[in-house]
């Protein structure tokens, strides 16, 4: 009989050192994966996003092409579809000097936060169409009325004197003094705003800090107000009033552009330039 002699060992385990040592090993790896996770989730946020902003410039861009006629105007807002997306609409004349033409071109951006905070924007641009010399001086003559009508709007809104302020709202000099104390704003010029008069009459001189707040402090707010103003209520087709008797063309042209003191036929006979650069002298922040 053969007989086995049985040998115990003892298996020895991890040490402490190896074992933390492995859990950092561990650890490391781990993090590097959610890092690459991480990356690809703010890649494929940002990514959808742009795509986003770029359907809300599309969509800008396609009623513009789509429409029978545009005007000059700066548009902007927040999507109704993707609330964080801001889009912006521009439609603009410019000159093309190899052409020597001027053209009328629309801007259709949107604006998003990335993942990182940095504001991104999609813009798209076309070339609507080009401008003709007689629609550059209808240009010129069209502005000049608008100036006036905001500039006769503007008037109406601002009040010059303490005295006039204190009687449009039926109240002592002293009592405007008092609001004024208290947060009723003025224009640069001290002139006062009837907006911000009738915001501390309606509350005896003691508006809330959100109707404070509502004050208008510049003749720049005042124009945008009632350019919007004009904008809204300006009549449609079905309910434009009866124009007079439209002038002949020959009247029109003996008519005097009251800034250059010119004729609109002496203008007529101007380069396209040369009207370009009166339009770009009378309105530089674009007309």
């Amino acid at each position: 009989m053969i007989n086995w002699s049985l040998r115990k060992t003892k298996s020895r385990g991890f040490s402490l050192v190896e074992a933390v040592t492995a859990l950092m090993i561990l650890a490391f790896i781990s993090t590097s994966v959610l890092v690459v996770i991480n990356r690809c989730m703010a890649s494929a946020a940002d990514s959808a996003l742009r795509m986003q902003a770029f359907e809300v410039a599309r969509e800008n861009m396609e009623k513009l092409l789509t429409a029978n006629s545009v005007k000059q105007t700066a548009e902007f807002g927040t999507s109704d579809k993707y609330p964080e997306i801001q889009w912006q609409t521009v439609v603009e004349t410019f000159y093309e000097p190899i052409t020597q033409r001027i053209w009328v071109r629309g801007v259709c951006s949107a604006e998003y936060t990335d993942s990182t905070g940095e504001t991104q924007t999609i813009e798209l641009t076309h070339w609507l169409t080009d401008v003709t010399k007689k629609q550059l001086l209808e240009l010129l003559r069209q502005q000049q009325k608008e100036q006036e009508q905001l500039a006769a709007m503007v008037a109406d809104m601002v009040i010059n004197t303490i005295e006039e302020a204190a009687e449009y709202a039926g109240v002592e000099v002293q009592t405007v003094e008092q609001w004024v104390d208290n947060g009723m704003l003025t224009t640069e010029d001290g002139s006062f705003v009837k907006n911000n008069i009738d915001v501390f009459k309606e509350s005896n001189g003691n508006p809330t800090p959100e109707a404070k707040s509502q004050q208008v402090e510049s003749i720049q707010e005042l124009t945008e107000q009632a350019r919007q103003k004009t904008a809204e209520t300006k009549p449609t087709d079905e309910t434009k009033p009866t124009e007079p008797e439209t002038p002949t063309e020959d009247d029109w042209l003996n008519e005097i552009d009251p800034v250059t003191g010119l004729t609109y036929g002496e203008l007529e006979q101007m380069d396209p330039w040369e009207i370009w650069q009166l339009l770009m002298e009378r309105y530089p922040l674009g007309f």
